[in-house]
């Protein structure tokens, strides 16, 4: 293995120069206000957890997580997401506070792939977490704040698929019975999208006419309310029916909120089985191929930290809004120049400190020569600044609204 350059970084990791730094705190502030209108408090929790708690309960993959030892001997993990430190501190630190409880985070989490996976090891998250409540009011509101954080981001064209892991895992029990095997292969396909792989692996199981055609309906059960109408006659499960009714329960919510006309029913969806437990959303930006924003329902979580209770929540990734948001400068600060000479600093300082108080401008200072100096005067350095046609100004490589001299007399 050889030694990397000084100026090289592992993979996955990314730097963020200072125009794309202010797009992801402008991102990130306009959500978190947002989601503070909707009463939801911010919370940070550490960077590092204990492997044997939060690491296990987490989402991701045990050879996802990035594993250290600290001088205890003591496993510990970089967070992989911010939902099981949430569920600690709910179960902990606010186990005397009242449910529902409503906290928001924005936070970086890490996530190990293969180095040919070309995918971010760290990246940014922008979510809510609901713990308390089991309803499908919870669950319409957090999609409907979803919805509502996704406009305070600046994405202006996207969709939101809800769909429910109760009718996957009831209609897959209903046509694959204790086929534990048959039923995990569907739901890695589902859950990848590989529709082409489903449709395969269904006609490889040894399955009737009848339950082979009803697991290919499922690819169809994707649009708006009338899905919930058609899901009903597809199975007899009751797991499953429960679900579609909690669905519909969530739609004619999401349909109050006056956001319906952003979501859609996909049946098809089916999150992380191994974390959600009810409703599960995805959202889409028209400009990308992969989701901006996920969450769902999780309601076996907090058991593992010793406070029962149902949640939901949804995170939205503020890296990949930034690939949207990004393309499209919105109103830029006005940028000042002062120069000043020694002779002249106080009043130039002066100057700039008023300009700073206002709003939308950002003020730098920059010391030149005077006359004092045996250099030229300000002046003369001043002739180094140039003018451009639409009125601003380029001095060393910098664009400037305005230029303001102060130079000895």
């Amino acid at each position: 293995m050889t030694k990397p350059k000084v100026f090289e970084k592992p993979t996955g990791v990314r730097d963020y120069l200072p125009e794309a730094v202010a797009q992801l705190r402008a991102v990130e502030f306009r959500v978190l206000e947002c989601m503070e209108r909707w009463g939801y408090r911010q919370i940070i929790t550490p960077t590092l957890e204990f492997y044997d708690t939060v690491g296990v309960a987490s989402s991701t993959e045990d050879k996802k997580l990035f594993k250290l030892l600290d001088r205890k001997g003591q496993t510990v993990v970089l967070r992989s997401d911010m939902t099981a430190p949430i569920a600690r501190v709910v179960s902990s630190l606010l186990k005397e506070h009242p449910f529902p409880v409503r906290l928001s985070y924005h936070s970086n989490v890490f996530r190990a792939f293969e180095d040919e996976a070309g995918r971010d090891a760290e990246f940014f998250q922008t979510g809510v977490e609901l713990v308390g409540d089991a309803s499908s009011e919870a669950d319409a509101e957090v999609v409907a704040l979803a919805v509502a954080s996704l406009r305070a981001a600046g994405v202006k064209s996207f969709k939101i698929a809800i769909g429910h892991v109760g009718f996957l895992n009831g209609l897959l029990q209903e046509t694959l019975p204790g086929r534990e095997d048959d039923q995990t292969l569907l739901k890695e396909c589902l859950l990848h999208r590989d529709y082409v792989g489903y449709r395969d692996a269904i006609r490889r199981l040894n399955v009737s006419a009848d339950a082979a055609r009803e697991l290919e309906g499922i690819l169809r059960l994707r649009g708006g309310q009338e899905i919930c109408e058609q899901a009903v006659h597809v199975t007899k499960d009751e797991t499953a029916k429960a679900a579609i009714g909690h669905l519909c329960g969530v739609w004619d919510v999401l349909k109050a909120y006056g956001v319906s006309e952003h979501v859609l029913i996909d049946l098809t969806m089916i999150g992380d089985f191994s974390y959600y437990t009810g409703l599960t959303f995805e959202g889409y930006a028209a400009e990308l191929g992969f989701p901006v924003c996920s969450g769902g329902r999780y309601d076996n979580l907090l058991a593992q930290f010793g406070r029962p209770a149902p949640a939901t929540g949804f995170a939205l990734k503020t890296n990949r809004i930034l690939e949207v948001v990004g393309k499209e400068r919105g109103e830029q600060p006005q940028r000042v120049l002062v120069m000043y000479t020694a002779g002249r600093r106080a009043e130039a300082f002066a100057a700039a400190a008023e300009m700073r108080s206002r709003q939308g401008l950002l003020v730098e200072t920059r010391l030149v020569p005077g006359r004092a100096d045996g250099a030229g005067s300000a002046d003369d350095a001043g002739r180094r600044v140039e003018a451009l046609a639409d009125g601003t100004y380029r001095f060393q490589g910098i664009l400037y609204h305005n230029v303001m001299t102060y130079s000895d007399k």
